[in-house]
């Protein structure tokens, strides 16, 4: 009977589990991209990820989450959440079995278990990330409003309006569209003209008329430049403590010629990243490698240089992923990318590539400056050819006792015989060591010249000791000279390498002297003498044999040219054998990057030699029987009398007058690949840290992405090349998602930094992969792709919000209507400027200093420095303002501009009261104002209506309605009344010294110019 009543019960039970199961809801389907790779990649990663697989498990990949374990156990076996060791281990109470280990402090949710669980139930598929499959251009779909799509992205935009019951709307306002435009494409409003000539001009094509003619525009570079110098973390100085100076701005004016030039994508990108390594490179490719020089660099006194280029390689990596990948390839440096598949050792990789390239400043041969120089070169040649014909004939009165009659000539040949005689006594024989092994400790180059001296490039160290060594055949050498030579690659021509306020110079704290032993050892010699040709007050060359490193041999202001120290043993070093064999070791210990640039080392058998003041080439020829000189040695004697003859003082100082009328060639900073004799070694860095080098790696990319060309090297050209290879994934979307932001405000993806499974999805799919295709097949022409997008219907759209759109789509997100947002900061005061009639349209060039309020500098390092400049620079556009990393143009910071310390590619876009006070108070618009103002009184023919009305347009574009007239009417008459008042008030805002009623009229105006300029409409477009 209870077996029976079990039974039954046991049957009813089951009955009703198979009846809910049947009409149970089936497990909505888990996305992996949204749901399992954040769960993964926040508390599994680090142990089962791309840098880390803890008993061989990895959990990034789906072949080898899958695979068998050397447990026997698989962690992963799709539509089996059961046999699935990975559920078994998140689903355990077993401290010892519970994964992720409790000690990690990393538990998951219930909902997270359950997540995987259904996940694995479902299949477990990893799909890919949909930025890393390439795109495909996609059909046209179809729409309804048939009439409404002007070209392909219409169509695709429309497309998801309607399938989301939305319209578009109607097409703006001919004035606003106009305004529009011309703030897109080059940055600044229409005048007055062009607005009247666009309205009346009855050609149906006028607006495609107006696109091709802003296109050509020479603003059309400055525009677009401004934006790509944000990623290139364009600035005028060096950021950091000092934030001195850097001459870079020949860079920026390459990529306005550039942009103008309609140059392709493609090749704007790879001369930016390695225009030094192209075939037969010219100036203008170097000079467009200035993009990885916008790194910020560190002139402290107690840093470590080479962690400080280190650092610059971290920020040429990230700011290379972000321009030209949209990915957050930093997020790889200290470990494998916890969302992206990119592990650290890959990071490192793509370093190795960076870091091969020295950092030297490339002078430019601007053809002005150069003809300018060669004309002044020849004035010296003249009057240093004539110096012989300067030399008196006579010596002079007070010289001679018995006066004595000098035959033409005589009295020269006198004097050079007598300087020569002299000269000999002196001079050394001195033999040429040719080094055999050349060591610089904080890695220069160090490179040997065909005249066995040596030149240091590439890294420039705080600090650095050269060793050399030598083999000779001399003995008993009793002395050895070194000479700090001249060299047109080093600042000042050198011969050091210092920058700044010792440009030039350099600081020897030690020579040491060893020879090689026969046990193997190096003994060392004592020096007991030193002596130069020159010296700076107080630093010897003596100093540099004092045991001392913060002491040394400094030549100070007499840079770009030749000296020499000698150094005297206490006892010959005698050959043993056919040679000996010398180590030289010269010490820079001194800590302010004062290291020699390009020297040369000789050793002689005199004992005790002393520095002879002379060159060494005629120190050279003075150690030679006269008999033996040749007619040109002869000359070059001659030459280097006339440089000391006292006679001839007078006619020197002359020629050197002229040379420092030499203008001196402006400079660029550059990148310059490393010869593969001198490449640099990359190591991973644990932890992302400087100090912690591990394995070393080699020069690469990603597996991720397309594969690298075949038998192609793997350096910074390849590297540019392969970005734009067939294949891509990344490059002309993310290129295409930035041009969009530019013209609607926000991407199509709004994460236009990060394509990554961190971004954020696109919007608009379709256009994205469109754009994408159509930028590839059209060359990589961003002048088509800028006309694709200001030609169609959605860019065309009125930017009015209904209450409907406003309350369903208040962001935007389908493009119902036309764009709306205020301009960038630099537009801001351009607009000012252009309405005033002030702006100057110079293109190129330095930058400039416009007013700014004075404390702003006062609080940068140093002080201020800030000098306002004047005439027509003061109103350049503000693409030229001078760019201090430690205290930027202050009011475009107000309105939001980046700081260039990093790259930047989107600006946020505030609105606050200091941006109203800016506009009210700030000298720029106050003198913009005032310009206004008297632009409009000066047209006495005009009523203040009429000048109203000119104001208005000139500022927003369009004409007014009768009611703003009378408010700034009303408004005018006010301030007039006031002023009337206070008179001297009146003055003070003029800028007019006299108080009568044309004063006051300008005062007025100048305010109410000032209130236009503030208002919204203004600076903001559509």
């Amino acid at each position: 009977m209870k077996l029976r009543l079990f039974i039954i019960h046991l049957c009813i039970v089951l009955t009703m589990s198979l009846a809910l199961f049947l009409h149970a809801e089936p497990e909505a389907s888990v996305n992996f991209s949204k749901s399992i790779k954040p769960i993964l990649a926040d508390k599994c990663f680090a142990c089962h990820g791309p840098d880390q697989q803890k008993a061989g498990l990895r959990l990034d990949d789906a072949q080898s989450a899958a695979k068998l374990l050397k447990s026997g156990d698989r962690a992963i076996v799709p539509h089996q959440p059961n046999v699935s060791s990975l559920i078994s281990r998140i689903f355990s109470i077993d401290p010892d079995e519970i994964m992720p280990p409790v000690e990690k402090e990393q538990i998951l949710t219930e909902e997270e278990k359950s997540l995987l669980k259904n996940w694995i139930a479902q299949g477990a598929e990893y799909e890919q990330h949909w930025a890393y499959v390439p795109p495909m251009r996609p059909k046209q779909p179809a729409v309804h409003l048939k009439n409404w799509p002007e070209n392909s992205i219409d169509f695709h935009v429309l497309s998801k309006m309607e399938s989301n019951g939305y319209e578009p709307s109607q097409e703006a306002d001919p004035y606003v569209l106009l305004r529009r435009l011309y703030l897109d494409l080059i940055g600044l409003p229409p005048t007055i003209e062009q607005v009247e000539a666009y309205i009346q001009n009855p050609d149906p094509n006028r607006y495609e008329q107006v696109v091709d003619d802003l296109l050509q525009s020479p603003r059309y570079g400055e525009r677009w430049a401004r934006r790509w110098l944000d990623l290139a973390r364009y600035a005028d100085t060096n950021g950091y403590e000092k934030d001195r100076y850097r001459s870079i701005w020949p860079y920026r004016e390459w990529v306005i010629r550039s942009l103008n030039e309609g140059m392709p994508f493609d090749e704007f990108s790879v001369k930016q990243l390695a225009g030094d390594m192209l075939p037969e490179a010219t100036e203008a490719d170097r000079i467009a490698t200035g993009f990885h020089r916008n790194t910020m660099i560190n002139e402290e006194g107690g840093i470590d240089v080479e962690e400080f280029r280190f650092e610059a390689v971290v920020d040429r990596v990230n700011t290379t992923g972000t321009t030209w990948m949209g990915l957050a390839m930093g997020c790889a440096q200290c470990h494998g990318h916890k969302f992206d598949p990119i592990s650290q050792t890959e990071y490192w990789q793509l370093f190795a590539i960076f870091n091969n390239a020295d950092e030297p400043e490339l002078e430019l041969q601007d053809p002005k400056i150069v003809r300018k120089r060669e004309t002044i070169s020849r004035k010296i040649q003249v009057l240093e050819n004539a110096l012989k014909e300067k030399f008196p004939s006579q010596p002079p009165n007070d010289a001679q006792t018995n006066i004595t009659k000098y035959a033409k000539g005589q009295y020269y040949q006198e004097r050079l015989n007598q300087w020569i005689d002299k000269s000999k006594s002196k001079a050394v024989n001195w033999q040429v060591l040719q080094p055999d092994s050349m060591h610089s400790k904080f890695h220069a180059t160090l490179t040997q010249l065909p005249d066995h001296s040596v030149l240091a490039s590439g890294d420039k160290p705080n600090r650095d000791i050269y060793t050399l060594t030598f083999n000779t055949n001399l003995d008993n050498i009793g002395g050895f000279r070194l000479e700090a030579l001249a060299h047109p690659s080093l600042p000042q021509e050198g011969p050091g390498r210092a920058h700044f306020f010792q440009t030039g110079d350099f600081l020897l704290s030690e020579f040491k002297v060893e020879t090689l032993q026969s046990d193997g050892s190096w003994k060392s010699h004592s020096i007991h003498a030193a002596s130069d040709s020159h010296h700076k007050k107080g630093h010897e060359a003596e100093r540099s044999i004092d045991g001392k490193l913060d002491t040394g041999w400094q030549i100070g202001s007499r840079t770009g040219e030749d000296h020499q120290a000698v150094f005297s043993l206490k006892n010959p070093i005698h050959r043993e054998g056919k040679s000996t064999r010398l180590r030289i070791t010269l010490d820079q210990s001194f800590i302010h990057q004062v290291t020699l640039g390009r020297f040369r080392l000789s050793a002689t058998s005199q004992e005790a030699p002393k520095a002879s003041g002379l060159p060494a080439k005629i120190e050279s020829l003075l150690t030679k029987e006269s008999n033996e000189w040749a007619d040109e040695e002869f000359a070059l004697l001659q030459s280097q009398f006339q440089k000391e003859a006292p006679e001839l003082k007078e006619a020197r100082q002359e020629i050197a007058n002229l040379k420092k009328t030499l203008p001196k060639l402006p400079t660029s900073m550059v990148m310059t690949e490393r010869s593969p004799e001198h490449a640099r070694t990359t190591h991973r860095r644990h932890r992302g840290e400087f100090l912690q080098a591990r394995e070393s790696v080699i020069p690469g990319v990603p597996s991720l992405f397309h594969d690298w060309p075949k038998d192609k090297p793997v350096n910074r050209l390849t590297f540019a090349q392969w970005l734009f290879q067939p294949g891509n994934p990344l490059t002309s979307r993310v290129i295409m998602n930035r041009t969009w932001q530019a013209f609607f405000g926000k991407g199509i993806v709004s994460t236009l930094e990060d394509f990554g499974y961190q971004g954020a999805a696109p919007t608009h799919p379709e256009v994205l992969d469109w754009l994408a295709v159509e930028f590839e097949q059209s060359g990589w022409d961003m002048k088509h792709m800028h006309r694709l997008i200001v030609t169609s219907a959605t860019y065309k759209q009125s930017s009015k919000l209904t209450e409907d759109l406003k309350n369903r789509d208040p962001e935007n997100l389908f493009l119902a209507r036309g764009p709306r947002f205020r301009v960038d900061a630099e537009m801001v005061r351009d607009i000012a400027l252009h309405a005033s009639g002030l702006l100057e349209n110079k293109i190129g060039g330095p930058s400039v200093f416009p007013p700014q309020p004075a404390s702003v500098t006062d609080l940068a390092y140093g002080g201020g420095g800030y000098r306002v400049s004047q005439g027509r620079d003061r109103y350049r556009r503000g693409l030229y303002t001078y760019w201090k990393r430690a205290t930027p143009y202050a009011s475009f910071m107000t309105f939001d501009a980046p700081n260039p310390e990093r790259t930047c590619a989107r600006r946020i876009r505030s609105n606050t009261p200091l941006q109203a006070l800016t506009l009210l108070n700030d000298e720029v618009y106050m003198e913009t104002a005032n310009a206004l103002a008297k632009k409009l009184l000066t047209q006495s023919e005009l009523s203040d209506r009429q000048r109203i009305h000119r104001a208005w347009i000139k500022l927003t574009g369009r004409p007014p309605d009768e009611d703003t007239v009378e408010k700034i009417e009303r408004y005018l008459q006010y301030e007039m009344i006031a002023l009337q008042k206070k008179p001297e008030a009146a003055g003070s805002i003029s800028g007019a010294n006299k108080q009568d009623p044309s004063t006051i009229h300008l005062a007025a105006w100048t305010l109410v110019c000032r209130v236009l300029l503030n208002l919204d409409e203004v600076i903001t477009k559509s």
